[in-house]
């Protein structure tokens, strides 16, 4: 599973870079330097947007945000690893043994669910010589780094390590793997990189409930968002956009919608939107169209909610999908989308098949305008945008979040 988060250390990247050079005066002088002109930077560029400015006279970020090197990287430190982040769903560590692993950033880790049932996440690294220990998914009593042979168990204790004698000084106690605060929401897995906060044994659901959704978290299971959905499969897309391009797609209330999707547009009533903004969270709905068919995947409502930073969980007719934008540079991401099905039609195979291709039809489409807009961002024509006052609420929300997290 290819989703991603930080480290419970907690470290900037520049931080982690400045204990590696720790001992050498002159390059931590040096490094001290970088870090300071990288940051400020950064800021420079955060600051070209202003949030206090209301959305009928607001100015759209600038296109730096979507390309610039130095900001991806310190975006990547103020939003990604800080706060809930969703990186899976609880079906993938249903059984004892279970485990999926994923990426965030520079952030490798690994999800599992121990013989007790308990649920753990760690950093994907051996202590040893920082080898990858799993890839993917599946099912293990332990975690044996292929490199060599160091062994884990899954509670991230250390349990074996090969071929150490003669050594001074060390203490298996001290070479379990990292730890990264866990929880789970609905049907969710969530990982939380700050370390201020410590994993404890029992995690209160109200409180992950609140700080992830806020007073939104009702709308949520109101609108079919719980456990007793089937999981139908998995697509993920590369796409050639900063993630950010991804996310203001989603969130522009539908504006394209009759424009680019034209099918998709058939089945919704777009008179109908309507778009809620919350804490961290944006809720846009509309009415099915009149030209719905009984089992026209779309439904009498469609349920669209956007999770600050990067989640996104659509529910319609018997379907809820989730997808999750993943950077993977300033001009690249990876987006995941995960199906799920009301009990009562996962035997229905035509359904399932002609629904997940007019899905597919509706991502080749938006993968189509992501694309161009980044290749305009890119343009010497372009600096800044517009907002549509009426329509576009929830893209401006997203972007004065993004600015509340980068400039703090």
């Amino acid at each position: 599973m290819t989703l991603l988060l930080k480290p419970i250390t907690r470290l900037s990247l520049f931080q982690t870079h400045f204990q590696i050079i720790n001992n050498n005066p002159r390059a931590r002088a040096r490094a001290i330097s970088v870090s300071c002109s990288w940051s400020h930077e950064a800021h420079k560029i955060v600051r070209e947007f202003d949030p206090k400015i209301p959305i009928e006279k607001a100015i759209t970020p600038p296109c730096s945000w979507y390309t610039d090197p130095s900001f991806y990287a310190f975006e990547l430190d103020r939003v990604f690893y800080r706060g809930w982040q969703a990186v899976g769903y609880t079906e993938q560590i249903q059984e004892p043994r279970d485990f999926f692993s994923g990426r965030l950033g520079n952030v490798e880790f690994v999800v599992c669910r121990d013989d007790n049932g308990k649920i753990a996440a760690f950093h994907n690294v051996c202590r040893h010589h920082a080898s990858l220990l799993v890839s993917g998914s599946g099912k293990t009593s332990c975690f044996t780094c292929p490199y060599h042979g160091w062994t884990y168990g899954l509670n991230g204790e250390l349990r074996k390590a090969t071929r150490i004698s003669g050594i001074d000084d060390f203490s298996i106690n001290d070479f379990g793997l990292v730890p990264i605060k866990v929880a789970t929401w609905g049907p969710f897995v969530l990982l939380n990189m700050d370390n201020e906060i410590l994993q404890k044994d029992n995690i209160d659901t109200d409180n992950v409930a609140s700080e992830w959704l806020g007073s939104s978290s009702e709308l949520f299971s109101l609108n079919g968002v719980d456990t007793t959905l089937t999981y139908v499969c998995r697509r993920e897309y590369i796409i050639e956009c900063n993630w950010k391009v991804f996310c203001d797609n989603y969130l522009d209330g539908g504006y394209h919608v009759p424009f680019a999707h034209k099918g998709l547009a058939s089945g919704l009533s777009l008179d109908s939107y309507t778009t809620s903004i919350f804490e961290k969270v944006s809720i846009q709905s509309a009415e099915g169209g009149s030209k719905q068919k009984e089992d026209d995947r779309l439904g009498s409502k469609a349920f669209y909610a956007f999770i600050y930073p990067n989640f996104m969980i659509n529910r319609y007719g018997p379907w809820m999908d989730t997808n999750l934008a993943i950077p993977l540079g300033p001009r690249k991401c990876l987006v995941v989308f995960d199906y799920f099905l009301e009990a009562s039609f996962k035997d229905d195979k035509a359904f399932i098949e002609r629904s997940l291709a007019d899905s597919e039809k509706v991502q080749m489409e938006d993968i189509r305008l992501c694309e161009g807009v980044q290749k305009g961002i890119e343009s010497p024509a372009y600096s800044t945008g517009r907002y549509a006052p009426n329509v576009e609420k929830a893209m401006h929300h997203f972007h004065c979040l993004l600015y509340d997290n980068l400039i703090n």
